[in-house]
């Protein structure tokens, strides 16, 4: 059994007076792609810099192999340089390497640095993490900020790439594609599964159930001990002392358990009163900034109690159609009804910019006192508080104090004190632990009101959405009934024949859309894809070298005495043979494509 090349073996790290790791066992096997899951606040972001070795731990070991090269993406990168070129060359990759990466992302290498959109900042260090050719990958949220055809693309690189990879991220269907082995952070220790993300809520919900049952076996132990103590027996004797000692020990762990339960999130969401049967109504929808054209003779219905995704690239306008619907910009032509007794309310994190030094208590209380208004109702702000999982003491800390997701979670209680009927999620899922998304979902399933959510999230839209609206940057706008799965279903091709590239800004033009100038017309496709052909050349190579490994592994299988003298060796001997066999199967299947699309490109068919 081979070493893995990246461990963590019984550490210990604290924050203060709070154990955030107490013997903490993981181990990355090489190009293995791995989850690390937890709830917000557990330490998920710290463990990742103890691996990357930002972090020193107050006890345990950490071990790598020698030799090898981690790449580690945070949660908020820094992008410095000249050029994104010049950053993605930073850490030691290649120039041509780092052009791939950064124009598979959709970025233009030359590009300034300034100025750059929280998808660029993203998919500019991303890309950098694949153009150094590391041996470990260390993403930390790497689907925020990102679009759908983005993540796709992460999905692919990591597909593609020989690192290992831990990742940290709320985005259930990103970590089902992309996961082997899943390590689950609670209680300040990490358990392991040998199985992909697709497994993991299943298994978790046995480890929980057993626990719990633990849990009760050692409280049934504690009264009977408490009972044995409360009869009067002297604890002169050396084994009484003992004994009593002991039940000390395990109402001491008792309350270390109780200690580190999690406390349950309380979120509520109520509608302000009904609205009119019609919400919005939209006839022949025009938008457009400049030469750049959002919408084209868009319409649409939206009813009371309906829930409509708005998805596409980033840059394509759904921000700007939200706003157009709901009347906070004006068309360009065309025809926008608004209902009657509509109250809206935003989940909004582009809008709701917290002041890194503003403490929980003003963001919540802006105009000072004890008393917040819930859905109509006084409350005090610290019980408030303790509904979103925050203590007495954070509502005194600054919000740089807080975790991404802690972040996201004070704007949700800030959004969800207001009563409303018409409910706007723009990007509502960054950096929530899956449990708190759960009960989101929850929430605005049983939501009498109307919803209109703009996510990257494709789990968190087919749990939700009763029609899709899909919008591809050129004024092309297209609604369906279902989530994402069934906007696809019905629309195949639609995002696929548009490059990333074509929704991001002009260099040195402004993030926000409005500001970016039109894209060029992209010209007809003449030959492959750098991509396309760097992948070519390595299928050629790839099959020019399997079958000499085919021939030594046939050859090692030939000796009649391995299996009576070595039956592991057979049996992974066996096992490799198989994998390339299998390997050059795939390879030639794929590179026939290829050669027939650069045959087809280059006779101009």
């Amino acid at each position: 059994m081979r070493a893995p090349i990246l461990a963590l073996k019984d550490v210990r790290l604290a924050d203060g007076p709070l154990m955030l790791f107490d013997g903490v066992d993981l181990a990355l096997d090489a190009r293995v792609r791995a989850c690390l899951v937890g709830r917000n606040g557990a330490g998920k972001s710290t463990l990742l810099r103890v691996l990357a070795g930002q972090i020193e731990p107050d006890g345990g070991e950490r071990n790598i192999a020698t030799g090898t090269r981690i790449s580690f993406v945070p949660q908020e990168p820094e992008i410095v340089g000249e050029t994104l070129l010049d950053y993605a060359t930073a850490g030691g990759a290649m120039d041509y390497q780092a052009q791939a990466t950064l124009t598979d992302f959709g970025l233009d290498p030359q590009k300034a640095t300034q100025g750059l959109s929280g998808g660029e900042i993203r998919r500019a260090a991303l890309a950098r993490a694949f153009a150094e050719d590391a041996d470990v990958i260390l993403l930390d949220e790497p689907t925020n900020h990102l679009d759908i055809l983005a993540i796709e693309t992460l999905e692919d690189e990591l597909a593609a790439s020989s690192a290992a990879a831990l990742i940290v991220s709320h985005d259930r269907a990103f970590l089902e594609r992309v996961t082997r082995r899943c390590f689950w952070l609670e209680y300040r220790q990490v358990k392991r599964l040998d199985e992909g993300f697709a497994g993991f809520e299943d298994w978790a919900e046995k480890i929980t159930a057993q626990e719990a049952e633990e849990a009760r076996r050692l409280d049934r132990f504690i009264a009977r001990e408490a009972h044995w103590m409360a009869r009067g027996v002297t604890a002169r004797r050396a084994r009484n002392e003992g004994r009593k000692r002991r039940l000390e020990s395990l109402r001491q762990d008792r309350r270390d358990r109780l200690k580190d339960t999690r406390s349950e999130l309380n979120m509520g969401l109520a509608s302000s009163g009904v609205s009119g049967k019609r919400v919005v109504e939209a006839k022949g929808v025009c938008k457009a900034f400049g030469d750049r054209v959002l919408l084209k003779n868009f319409s649409t219905r939206i009813l009371r109690g309906d829930r409509v995704a708005v998805v596409g690239p980033n840059g394509a306008g759904k921000t700007t159609l939200v706003k157009v619907l709901l009347g906070e910009i004006p068309a360009d032509s065309g025809e926008v009804k608004l209902g009657t007794n509509l109250e809206i309310s935003y989940i909004d994190q582009a809008r709701a910019k917290l002041s890194p030094e503003t403490t929980l208590r003003e963001v919540l209380l802006p105009k000072g006192g004890d008393q917040i208004m819930v859905r109509g109702q006084p409350k005090h702000i610290a019980s408030y508080a303790k509904d979103f999982l925050f203590t007495d003491a954070q509502l005194r800390q600054p919000v740089r104090t807080l975790s991404g997701g802690e972040r996201n979670r004070l704007l949700l209680a800030k959004a969800l004190a207001n009563p409303a009927n018409v409910l706007v999620l723009d990007e509502p899922t960054n950096d929530l632990d899956m449990d708190t998304l759960d009960l989101l979902e929850d929430l605005l399933a049983d939501y009498e009101g109307t919803l209109i959510l703009v996510s990257h999230d494709r789990d968190f839209i087919d749990r939700l959405a009763t029609s899709t609206i899909g919008l591809d940057g050129h004024g092309h706008a297209v609604e369906t009934p279902g989530g994402w799965q069934d906007f696809i279903a019905q629309n195949p091709g639609f995002f696929a024949r548009l490059p990333v590239a074509a929704f991001a800004p002009a260099k040195g033009a402004a993030p926000k859309v409005e500001a970016s100038p039109p894209p060029r017309a992209e010209p007809a496709k003449a030959k492959l894809s750098y991509k396309e052909q760097r992948r070519l050349a390595e299928l050629e190579t790839l099959i020019a070298d399997a079958p000499a490994k085919i021939a030594k592994l046939e050859s090692a299988l030939a000796d009649p005495g391995l299996y009576t003298r070595d039956p592991a060796a057979f049996q992974r001997l066996s096992g490799e043979l198989d994998n390339v066999r299998t390997r050059l199967s795939s390879a030639e299947e794929e590179w026939l494509l290829l050669e027939e699309q650069r045959e087809a490109l280059a006779a101009g068919r």
